[in-house]
């Protein structure tokens, strides 16, 4: 635990992370220009987001789960471009929410927690209505649709990261090098933590996941949500297998 705490309180924890980081962006960016260029917008903006949270690590799924080269679209890839897409909009809200009651105004624990949990909630949300919405269906249906689906996979990542990120990095501020890394740590672990529960929603067809990347049209700029119920089954693509 002391080596631990030792590596991740030194100032070259973070510094190699985030230009591991910043070279996953690129390679991301580069791809998606290249070969993926193709893909729904907001699906290259969900991974944008997801590749700078999780640096490496979200590569690797984009790079397995994401691309139009893979080769099937078995139940685990629809799981992990699930999870991404509530990933993108709950981790922009964590970071809103510790950067400004931890990080900024160094409030209590309870404050961190309440405030992250629903910054990342209303964040989570919007990334999955506002896209429903657009494509017509009405704001109450589209909330009630992303309250059945979205609510278990935001309540695990948020529990996980947030629990991560006290437990991590305790009272330290926006200037140490521990708050960064219990931040790094805390999205990551919230990644992880709800990839199964976003594996039995789709197996038990409570959200349908986002669209196959092989069978995104080609002169297709726009798709938006992801398929929640009966709403979004024209950005579903295939089922899992």
């Amino acid at each position: 635990m002391e080596t631990f705490r030792a590596v991740i309180t030194n100032p070259i924890f973070v510094s190699v992370w985030a230009v591991l980081a910043v070279a996953s962006v690129i390679v991301l960016i580069r791809d998606l220009q290249k070969n993926n260029s193709h893909l729904m917008s907001l699906m290259k903006v969900v991974w944008v987001f997801t590749v700078a949270y999780s640096g490496p690590l979200g590569l690797a799924i984009y790079w397995f789960t994401g691309r139009k080269e893979i080769g099937d679209d078995h139940l685990w890839r629809r799981a992990f471009r699930s999870v991404a897409h509530c990933y993108s909009g709950c981790g922009m809200g964590e970071i809103i929410g510790v950067v400004i009651t931890a990080g900024i105004l160094s409030l209590s624990n309870w404050w961190i927690a309440g405030t992250t949990f629903v910054l990342a909630y209303v964040m989570g949300y919007a990334l999955t209505v506002g896209p429903l919405v657009q494509d017509g269906v009405p704001f109450g249906t589209a909330m009630r649709d992303a309250l059945l689906s979205e609510t278990p996979s935001i309540a695990v990542m948020e529990v996980t990261a947030i629990g991560t990120d006290l437990l991590v990095g305790g009272r330290s501020g926006i200037t140490e090098t521990l708050f960064w890394s219990a931040m790094i740590l805390s999205l990551t672990f919230g990644l992880i933590a709800a990839y199964p529960v976003n594996v039995l929603l789709i197996r038990y067809g409570v959200k349908e996941g986002m669209m196959d990347p092989r069978n995104t049209h080609h002169d297709h700029g726009g798709g938006h949500g992801e398929g929640h119920g009966h709403h979004g089954s024209e950005h579903a693509g295939h089922g899992a297998h």
